[in-house]
């Protein structure tokens, strides 16, 4: 019998698990170790002779799949393989950017890997003769003297008053790790504590809920916070994509745009369809079509892109009538389109939110009116649920745009749903990392800057599926 879809693909992580294992070191086998103490049993720890072990137990724990391979990920970049990151698809930086949210390995945990690394064998044999009689007189690792003094309960993590001490008179350089440890330690959100006579009370009885049943409650409560994405079709996406007007500038980088956002969004699952220069008419029949379009019951989500010229609140359609971005979404509200109540409307809009300034060379604005106060930009979202607005630019700025490269702000939407979306990021988490990498762009004089700005009302989550095929 040939192999289902599902085992090829688990073959293929296995395959991948394997080739991490294999370039793992006895000493990168015992962090490991180390790090896994919270959720592998020590008995199981003990047999694990390879890393390939650890991973076996992981996979069965499911703490590791190919969906979600992330504490892998942290795994490894603690142990500083941040090379073998590659076979899981992350980079040092992607795992640094979500670790605050995602981490696993608790902070003291991870402080006593960096500090046993940093311990060298005279550090070692001093913090052996300073602690006498408190360990036993066995040969240790640095790593394994600071696993036994945690696991004695000699500190923990608020009781560092020996482990200072320890510092103090053999490497007086490592309290600064301490003290950020504190310092990251306190700004942690709160949890409240289990009262501990309720906690022996509960030990010896028989469990009410199994680790399954209770991985498929927290799995239900998981889904249950995301909108549907599991419907006949994923949706449709309409790019308005405005290069030439009636005096305006042309709007040169756009195709590169239009073409990005096509490839992403059919790579996501969605029926693209592009329009160019689009005149007012033309765009109100647009409009007219998908809000009544019967594919709209079957599929899961509506997405709609505007590329042209705009000012605050409006864009330009291609002969240059403004039109309010609020009447465009206005005509997807549950009202007006029954088909995509209670799904997600996503509509971003790549245009100036101002009034044009002159373009230099290389670096194109789609305006810019710092001048004028503008009303909150949430008056220009439909007062209803399920609704997301993404702008290039916060009121009264430009948007800026490569001339051959294309736009600032889609151009990083585009890379970063790529590179998110396969780690089950949901949209507001990608809109935050491209507000940062908008952020930090400057052209080439280093003078304009640029800000998106996202507004939404909506309920869930939005987490699309992992598309099954690479992205061409």
């Amino acid at each position: 019998m040939s192999p289902s879809t599902d085992d090829k693909y688990n073959m293929s992580f296995r395959k991948k698990l394997l080739t991490i294992s294999s370039n793992l070191e006895d000493q990168d086998v015992e962090s490991l170790k180390f790090l896994c103490q919270d959720y592998i049993s020590n008995q199981k720890l003990e047999k694990a002779s390879s890393a390939a072990d650890i991973f076996h137990h992981l996979l069965a724990e499911e703490l590791l799949s190919e969906e979600d391979p992330f504490f892998l990920a942290e795994l490894l970049y603690i142990i500083r393989q941040n090379l073998l990151l590659r076979n899981l698809h992350y980079t040092k930086e992607q795992v640094e950017r979500f670790l605050p949210i995602r981490r696993r390995v608790s902070l003291f945990r991870h402080l006593l890997y960096e500090l046993s690394e940093d311990f060298n064998s005279e550090n070692l044999k001093d913090m052996i003769f300073l602690l006498g009689n408190l360990i036993p007189n066995v040969k240790m690792t640095s790593l394994s003297l600071l696993a036994y003094l945690k696991k004695q309960a000699l500190i923990d993590e608020d009781n560092l008053t020996l482990l200072e001490d320890l510092c103090k008179k053999v490497k007086p350089d490592q309290i600064k790790k301490i003290e950020k440890y504190k310092r990251d330690k306190a700004s942690l959100v709160v949890t409240l504590p289990v009262d501990k006579k309720t906690e022996s009370s509960c030990r010896g009885k028989e469990e009410l809920f199994s680790s399954s049943d209770i991985r498929q409650l927290l799995g239900a409560l998981q889904k249950a916070d995301m909108y549907r994405m599991d419907r006949k079709h994923r949706g449709h996406c309409v790019i308005i994509n405005n290069h030439s007007f009636t005096s305006l500038p042309r709007r040169t980088g756009t195709n590169a745009d239009a073409e990005c956002l096509k490839s992403v969004f059919q790579w996501l699952g969605f029926s693209v369809y592009t329009y160019n220069d689009v005149t007012k008419n033309c765009l109100e029949e647009i409009l007219q079509e998908f809000k009544s379009h019967p594919g709209n019951a079957d599929g899961d989500c509506f997405v709609f892109f505007a590329l042209t010229h705009g000012e605050f609140g409006a864009v330009y359609s291609s002969d240059e009538a403004i039109i309010p971005i609020r009447e465009i979404m206005s005509h997807f509200t549950a009202q007006q389109c029954p088909g995509l109540a209670h799904k997600p409307k996503l509509f971003f809009i790549q245009a100036c939110q101002g009034k044009a300034i002159q373009p230099s060379v290389f670096i194109e604005a789609d305006a810019i009116d710092p001048e004028h106060e503008h009303p909150p930009l949430v008056n220009g979202v439909p007062n209803e649920a399920d609704f997301l607005l993404g702008l290039a630019t916060v009121p009264g700025y430009v948007a800026y745009r490569h001339s051959l490269e294309g736009s600032w702000y889609i151009q990083s939407l585009c890379n970063h749903l790529k590179d998110l979306v396969p780690r089950h990021e949901d949209i507001l988490s990608i809109l935050t990392v491209v507000n940062n990498d908008v952020s930090q762009k400057v052209d080439r004089f280093g003078r304009h800057r640029q800000m998106p700005q996202p507004v939404y009302t909506l309920c869930k989550k939005i987490i699309f599926p992992v598309p099954q095929e690479e992205l061409l």
